[in-house]
């Protein structure tokens, strides 16, 4: 697709991704939508990763995160889960600081607890909340049953602005 925006670009020996961006989008070949969901792609903010995908035995804080551009924003924090022992649960909460040392009495979205593998997801409107600079996973485990089972997951938690996954698959 280079080749054909620019062809007395692809020569050079050091290709300018940003001239190569506005040239695409102000390429006639390309109609309306295009130009739009191109343009959509190259502002919109990727998600944030709050937590890693690791595995967890024990309940345990994450580190600070910086929201950076997702600050006072309409927010989608979401839980994935790929490994878990029979009989446990996960309980994750989201906890907001203006300044990484005062983290408040209570977070400020709850995912209820979980069982399964899975994805889910909770929005967080930190509209009203225009002080909360860092965001930080909180997580707590159970187990129920005979024996001494000892809880197990597997996860990982992001964060995105809500709407960025359906904007960018609308009128498909």
């Amino acid at each position: 697709m280079y080749a054909q925006a620019l062809p007395e670009m692809i020569d050079t020996d050091m290709i300018d991704d940003q001239a190569i961006s506005n040239e695409i989008i102000a390429n006639e070949a390309f109609d309306d939508d295009s130009r739009s969901e191109l343009l959509r792609l190259k502002y919109a903010p990727q998600p944030k990763c709050l937590l890693p995908e690791s595995v967890h035995r024990a309940g345990g804080i994450g580190p600070a995160v910086g929201l950076d551009e997702f600050s006072g924003k309409l927010l989608v924090v979401t839980l994935g889960i790929n490994a878990v022992v029979e009989r446990t649960g996960l309980t994750v909460s989201v906890w907001g600081s203006p300044d990484q040392i005062e983290w408040g009495t209570r977070p400020l979205v709850t995912l209820r607890q979980r069982q399964y593998c899975g994805v889910y997801s909770a929005l967080l409107n930190l509209a009203q909340r225009p002080d909360v600079r860092f965001l930080r996973v909180h997580w707590d485990m159970s187990h129920w049953g005979k024996g001494e089972r000892v809880a197990q997951f597997g996860f990982q938690v992001f964060l995105e602005e809500s709407g960025a996954r359906i904007s960018s698959s609308a009128c498909a």
